[in-house]
């Protein structure tokens, strides 16, 4: 009689783990929008990045006489899709955070009081700002391309205003306590805000956030090259943002090179300190070692920055004719499109590890 008690309370215990189990892989939309955080527009960063690289070589190749004989044409197909995809995705992860906002505004408070999780609030407008430049239409009215400017820049100034502020302001947030790699995205959302309005021929206001943005951005390369208490802080799985060393002064590039009109020397010179710190990054391949041990969504800051590069090295190579400019041009935009195609497959094979609980410096979740 004992033995049969035994193995009918083991079955019971089996059967209320089983389903146990059954109710946690149910999927939740609360569960989606609690784990949705604003790092997640990387991706969304990386697509419209690597839409706008097509854009740029399918021009400069259709204009250049020196790789004529390489490429005839770069398929626009791929252009266009890469467009529509960069839209699609950038909507939905909109409307999710939208909604985030609107049902779990604790987390958002959470995450706007993050040291690293607020530099990511200026992901979706530059991946808005990136999708504007590289869009396959003309927008009929100028005053139309304006006002969707606006609408994504202010968003940006309004950030500059809580984070600048508060690095001379206030005694527990100075730069050298808070300062990490992705302070660098504050900084890239005001220099990408100025590349765009130079594009569009509005010089006061492109110098205007130019200058903010380049400023700013001596002020946190400095603090981070220091390596003072504070931007040694970035746990092993966010290291991919190192990259954004090189994101920056590549964007500073592109943007002065638009707004003075030629890819002039200081041009060159922010192109060649990119260079040098992606050169840098790419020899020391220990330190991305353990951040490469699981899939994470961090991996997509690999592919922005060097999109960033890559669009550099295609103006370089539009202003110094030879064939090493060419090269270098080549290897880094065929560099950005293989890390881009990699990191969409790894993507696509691990679409159950994309939200898992497995980002913990991250998790707002635990901190309510």
């Amino acid at each position: 009689m004992g033995e049969e008690v035994f193995e009918s309370t083991i079955k019971v215990t089996i059967s209320d783990d089983t389903m146990k189990l059954d109710v946690a892989k149910k999927p939740s939309s609360a569960s989606l929008l609690t784990k949705l955080h604003a790092g997640y527009f990387r991706i969304s960063l990386s697509l419209g990045g690597q839409a706008l690289l097509w854009k740029v070589l399918i021009e400069h190749l259709d204009k250049s006489k020196t790789l004529h004989h390489l490429f005839h044409t770069l398929p626009s197909t791929t252009f266009l899709l890469l467009w529509w995809i960069s839209l699609c995705t950038l909507i939905i992860l909109s409307f999710l955070y939208i909604l985030r906002c609107i049902f779990h505004f604790s987390l958002v408070k959470s995450e706007f009081l993050h040291p690293v999780g607020v530099n990511y609030l200026f992901a979706p407008w530059i991946s808005w700002l990136l999708l504007l430049q590289s869009a396959p239409f003309s927008i009929p009215h100028v005053g139309s391309c304006q006002v969707f400017w606006w609408i994504f820049v202010i968003p940006v100034g309004i950030l500059d205003v809580k984070i600048y502020g508060q690095w001379f302001t206030t005694e527990k947030r100075f730069l050298s306590m808070v300062a990490n790699p992705t302070s660098q995205l504050s900084v890239l959302g005001n220099l990408t805000g100025a590349w765009i309005a130079s594009k569009k021929e509005w010089k006061e206001s492109a110098v205007c956030i130019f200058t903010l943005g380049l400023t700013h951005y001596l002020v946190v390369f400095i603090t981070l090259y220091q390596r003072l208490s504070g931007s040694n802080s970035l746990p092993a799985m966010l290291r991919p943002s190192f990259f954004l060393f090189v994101a920056a002064p590549s964007m500073a590039s592109l943007a002065w090179a638009s707004i003075s009109g030629d890819f002039d020397m200081s041009c060159r010179m922010l192109f060649f300190l990119s260079l040098f710190l992606f050169t840098s990054l790419v020899c020391r391949p220990a330190i991305f070692k353990k951040s490469m041990k699981k899939f994470n969504v961090a991996w997509w800051s690999y592919s922005f920055p060097l999109t960033f590069l890559a669009l550099a090295s295609v103006q370089y190579a539009h202003q110094v004719k030879s064939p090493v400019s060419a090269g270098l041009m080549l290897l880094l935009s065929a560099l950005s499109v293989l890390v881009f195609v990699g990191l969409t497959v790894s993507t696509a094979l691990n679409l159950d590890m994309l939200l898992a609980d497995n980002d913990r410096y991250l998790n707002f979740t635990k901190r309510n």
